[in-house]
């Protein structure tokens, strides 16, 4: 029997309600999920280790960086076929992000969590454990990189979010929709997610930001962020790479100090592109070389900012993490 060791961070998996609060808290052991999923005696040999247990507001990019190098660790043991995380609903489409650009291994690493907790009334930890172990011990899951496992849907990392703020079905792969489904039996891909890029720096630069741009924005936080400064700034734009005209006068201030600047969009699809020429478009900023984020959400922009510069600072050699 194969053997899967499931690293635990916490979130509302991990949770019961505390009638002194009146809401749900961390209260739930690694151990005592496990023992929650009787059926994963049938799928694999589990291994319990226990990272950390807080909601995933909690958790910081420092914290998913060091998730990453436990998980590669484990992963090196010839014993053991695949990895598990369990985690917090609100922060897992980064964590599962940033897993998969900085884990080594190509071994399956699924992350999955729950939207009730373990009190609640019909909890759906237990359903998506059973799932990720299903995955993780799964021969058609090697190489295909970070995996978020939620609902009886198998979704890549790059291209999964949440969508509703307590709907079980709250994970979606928009525009291109899950690569596989669990069923009680099987586990079934339909497509190998493409462009499986890895970037594993020694550090993390952890002081990188991230501004949604909206109507009427002006440059007064562009300004406070270059003055402190930051070492790298996420935009996300309108559309498909526009912004009000103050928000490019901020985006080229900080750009002035030599910072890179990435502009995402805050639309749920499709690419940023330079399809437009007027003052405060992306092709009106070419000249103070801002990067464009491609098809990444703002937030996973972030963390792919953070690990590019760990390993350089040049803005063309960053260019290139976000050209691929």
């Amino acid at each position: 029997m194969k053997k899967v060791v499931v690293m635990t961070t916490g979130g509302t998996i991990a949770m019961k309600y505390d009638p002194v609060t009146q809401g749900l808290i961390p209260a739930v052991s690694g151990d005592d999920l496990i023992e929650a999923v009787p059926a994963l005696r049938e799928i694999a040999e589990v291994e319990v280790v226990e990272f950390s247990n807080v909601p995933s507001g909690h958790i910081t990019p420092q914290m998913m960086f060091d998730l990453a190098k436990m998980a590669d660790r484990y992963a090196e043991r010839e014993d053991v076929s695949g990895i598990v995380v369990t985690h917090g609903t609100d922060t897992l489409e980064e964590t599962a992000y940033m897993l998969g650009l900085a884990v080594k291994t190509n071994k399956p690493v699924c992350l999955t969590g729950a939207m009730r907790g373990a009190s609640e009334t019909g909890p759906d930890g237990p359903a998506n454990i059973l799932a990720a172990v299903m995955v993780a011990a799964s021969d058609e899951a090697l190489g295909k990189g970070a995996l978020l496992i939620f609902n009886d849907e198998i979704h890549a990392a790059a291209e999964v979010t949440k969508t509703h703020t307590t709907s079980c079905a709250t994970f979606h792969s928009p525009g291109w929709g899950p690569i596989g489904d669990i069923y009680f039996d099987r586990v079934v891909f339909r497509r190998q997610p493409l462009n499986l890029e890895k970037i594993c720096p020694a550090v993390l630069a952890e002081d990188v930001c991230l501004l949604k741009t909206y109507a009427g924005m002006d440059v007064y936080l562009f300004k406070m962020l270059a003055e402190k400064p930051v070492q790298g700034l996420v935009v996300e734009a309108l559309g498909c790479g526009n912004v009000p005209p103050a928000v490019k006068e901020g985006i080229e201030y900080v750009r002035s100090r030599d910072i890179p600047v990435v502009l995402a969009s805050r639309v749920h699809t499709g690419r940023v592109v330079p399809a437009y020429s007027y003052f405060g478009s992306a092709r009106s900023m070419e000249a103070s070389k801002i990067i464009l984020g491609g098809e990444l959400t703002g937030q996973k922009a972030r963390i792919k900012l953070m690990l590019a510069l760990g390993l350089t600072k040049d803005n063309e050699e960053l260019r290139r993490f976000f050209d691929n």
